[in-house]
């Protein structure tokens, strides 16, 4: 391995294992959380103040004398960085030059400019150890003999290499197969998961899907004809109705594995107990109101719903200071018995995903898991909103299944429970989606979900567009 042949990399792994095992086996206070991330935090800011062009200026007022007493409360009073910012600050924005990272990644720049995101070592083995560590435990109930598929969007993303080093990190055997490559293609991925045979894969939900529906449409079955024991799903919305549909297609147990960006790395992670679970040794989370910055109390549920701000803790090619993922999570401190003593995340949309229906203001993914509850069997879903001449809106639910051979299906429910729950009436029907349901993690989910007539006279959005580009080329 490559950490046995570099000291400074191999001394990192070993300390940062043991920081995470005692952590994880709750030897961990509150207060041994706060020294550490206040010291790391203290750590971080001057380093990226020292190197990098772009936090160089942002963070220029900011007094040595201050930054060395600052504290976790005292973060609020840093400027944020929004993804606009790091589109155009481009290389600006890294505390190293290129030459001194392991490799080259880059978001998709499918709907402005990619932005450079490059990994040192330092940079993976953090990230990395977080994903060993959280999936030991998920991955060791099916045994040791595994062959892990792993499929991504593109060759300049992380995906392969972040899957594929945790897996061998835990001695499982790995298959890096990209469906939409024209030299694999989906035929040849087919085969290869069924000679292998592939036990587990880590993909989209959206590749799930697809991989299910071309296999049927090749006369097999993903249940009887396939081996997979274990879906390991990250990179689009997914809801549990949908992860349960995925996992009742393949005959498999269905994770919602990893939420993380290209640009922010690991923000939480799969566990044993089914949750996921943010990663507070390398990252500090804030929960603010999109609409105003200002950071929200939890309700009397003790869950803060809002949008995801983070802040890493450690130093490397590219840390974020106060980042805005532009993402809608709930985030729930640990119950007693939590596989992790971690917060609990769900990660429920994108801001400009939500949809306003009736009055209601609905985010994607609670909009997803209320109009799939009711189905199991189906291959592809697609929702359509209009409204009528009054100017209610209302939604369509597209199915792509056959309705004699569909495993489960409630229309009757599934209409009563939009109805209770957004005052909108649903109507259920059965078709071909076509391509656009694939391009979910390269653009978004509203993008690849949702049809919205209602806006069709302004025009379609710029992701919406990149989406029919995409969705274009592939088909």
């Amino acid at each position: 391995m490559f950490t046995q042949y570099d000291p400074e990399s191999a001394a990192l792994t070993d300390e940062l294992r043991g920081l995470f095992d005692e952590f994880a086996a709750g030897k961990w206070s509150a207060d041994d959380l706060e020294r550490h991330q206040t010291g790391k935090l203290r750590e971080a800011l001057a380093y990226v103040r020292a190197n990098s062009p772009f936090y160089g200026a942002k963070l220029s007022r900011i007094s040595d004398e201050a930054l060395s007493g600052l504290g976790l409360d005292d973060v609020r009073n840093l400027p944020f960085t929004t993804k606009a910012e790091l589109q155009e600050a481009q290389f600006d924005l890294l505390s190293l030059p290129v030459s001194a990272a392991w490799t080259f990644y880059e978001t998709t720049g499918t709907t402005g400019k990619p932005t450079p995101c490059p990994r040192t070592n330092g940079d993976t083995i953090h990230n990395n150890s977080v994903l060993t560590a959280y999936y030991r435990d998920v991955l060791a109930p099916h045994g040791d003999q595994q062959v892990i598929g792993i499929s991504g969007p593109t060759e300049l993303h992380a995906t392969g290499d972040t899957f594929g080093d945790v897996c061998r990190n835990l001695g499982h055997a790995v298959a890096k197969m990209w469906p939409h490559s024209p030299v694999i293609g989906f035929d040849r991925a087919l085969e290869v998961m069924r000679l292998l045979p592939v036990t587990g894969l880590f993909c989209t939900p959206g590749m799930a899907l697809s991989l299910a529906r071309k296999a049927v449409e090749a006369g097999l079955d993903p249940r009887r004809d396939f081996s997979l024991d274990v879906l390991m799903m990250t990179g689009e919305l997914l809801s549990p109705s949908l992860r349960d549909n995925i996992g009742e297609l393949w005959g498999a147990e269905a994770h919602n594995c990893l939420y993380a960006s290209q640009e922010a790395s690991v923000l939480a992670a799969a566990t044993s107990d089914g949750t996921l679970r943010t990663a507070p040794l390398i990252n500090l989370y804030e929960v603010i109101d999109p609409a105003t910055g200002e950071p929200v109390t939890p309700g009397p549920d003790g869950v803060r719903y809002g949008e995801l701000v983070v802040t890493n803790l450690y130093t490397g090619a590219k840390p974020l200071v106060r980042y805005r993922t532009g993402d809608m999570v709930r985030m729930t401190e640990p119950g007693l018995g939590a596989a992790v003593p971690a917060p609990s995340v769900e990660a429920v949309g994108r801001v400009r995903d939500r949809l306003r229906l009736n009055g209601h203001l609905v985010n994607g993914y609670d909009l997803e898991n209320l109009l799939l509850r009711h189905f199991r069997g189906y291959l592809d879903y697609q929702i359509t909103v209009s409204d009528d001449a009054a100017g209610t809106d209302l939604l369509s639910l597209t199915l792509n299944a056959d309705p004699d051979r569909i495993q489960r299906l409630d229309v009757e429910r599934a209409v009563a429970d939009c109805r209770e729950d957004l005052d909108t009436e649903l109507s259920v029907g059965f078709g071909d989606p076509g391509p656009i349901t694939s391009t979910g993690a390269m653009v978004s989910w509203k993008a690849a979900r949702v049809r919205d007539l209602r806006a069709a006279g302004t025009g379609a959005s710029v992701e919406s567009r990149s989406a029919e580009r995409i969705a274009g080329a592939r088909a």
